[in-house]
């Protein structure tokens, strides 16, 4: 019986994912930073651990306050059928027409990422680099979120179709395992982003357009793939975990015809783009000459309250894993 249990905690603590996995946040963070111009590099470049690092704060904020959660995902399918047209992309618009609670309990990820652009526009304004270091590894999480097709699905977590943990497998096992060795990151330079609200609700509707094919894909290979081949376990921080296998990984990344790693490229190159629209924005600022370079005592304890809150896994409110 205790065997019994150990296993199934173990099944839980490897299926109690975010987002693309503190790998993927930290990796786009990472190289988003080379796509800036070099007006840009000259504080993005020695903070570039800082931006990586904090990409996963708003994760870790989810075990700390109730309205995080819904900034991560949109449950768009609950709007009707693709394209969505019942759904208004002004928020006021779409809160008068089905009321701020309904609309926040289906997730405003969309929105949020324009809230934050917004903020971080005015940071630049204000010079300053702790809140201008802040917002942008914090964006960037959001920005990532948009990319993710199970992000834009009901069944998150392939709940409803006895597919619990393809989440994280897409957006953590996947990368982690191939993202290194497989994927390819040459990608072009920022662009400044005319219609901001416009650029996330398409990504998010590709991401809504792709949530079928990544649930079906996998229940089509788990199908015709060797029931004792399809998970392994590993050791994780001396902790043994039942993962996907690789071999099941891989097939399911060559399934889908590297999905995975486009979306991951496209979320990249959104992160840059979006950092390089609110410094344009704000008047394109000298990030030689900036102020508030240290982080208030408030802010530090934030952080660490965090780490703290997260290590003691107190999620509050609904996981979307």
């Amino acid at each position: 019986m205790k065997k019994v249990c150990f296993v199934l905690v173990l099944l839980l603590m490897a299926e109690q994912c975010f987002c693309w996995g503190f790998y993927g946040h930290r990796k786009i963070n990472y190289l988003a930073v080379f796509l800036l111009p070099p007006e840009m590099l000259v504080l993005y470049k020695p903070h570039i651990e800082f931006l990586s690092e904090h990409s996963v704060d708003p994760d870790k904020r989810r075990y700390a306050i109730p309205e995080e959660g819904p900034r991560h995902y949109i449950d768009i399918d609950h709007y009707g059928n693709y394209p969505y047209k019942e759904l208004p992309h002004n928020y006021d618009s779409a809160v008068a027409k089905f009321g701020a609670d309904s609309v926040a309990a289906y997730g405003i990820v969309p929105w949020w990422v324009q809230t934050m652009l917004w903020r971080l526009t005015a940071a630049f304004k204000e010079k300053n680099q702790a809140k201008i270091l802040k917002l942008s590894a914090e964006i960037g999480h959001y920005i990532a979120d948009a990319h993710v097709p199970l992000h834009a699905s009901h069944n998150h977590n392939g709940q409803f179709t006895n597919q619990n943990g393809i989440h994280g497998f897409w957006e953590s096992r996947v990368p982690e395992l191939l993202a290194e060795k497989e994927f390819e990151f040459w990608l072009g330079k920022a662009m400044h982003i005319k219609n901001p609200g416009q650029f996330i609700w398409s990504r998010v509707l590709e991401s809504a357009a792709a949530a079928d094919t990544v649930l079906r894909f996998e229940k089509e290979l788990t199908a015709s793939f060797p029931a004792d081949q399809k998970y392994a376990f590993e050791n994780r921080n001396g902790i043994t975990t039942k993962v996907y296998s690789t071999s099941f990984t891989v097939a399911y990344n060559n399934k889908l015809l590297g999905m995975v790693e486009r979306r991951m490229q496209q979320s990249v190159y959104a992160v840059a783009s979006f950092w390089y629209t609110a410094w344009v924005n704000a008047g394109q600022p000298d990030l030689k000459k900036l102020s508030n370079k240290d982080f208030t005592a408030e802010e530090l304890k934030e952080f660490e309250e965090l780490n703290t809150n997260w290590r003691k896994g107190k999620v509050v409110g609904r996981e979307h894993d």
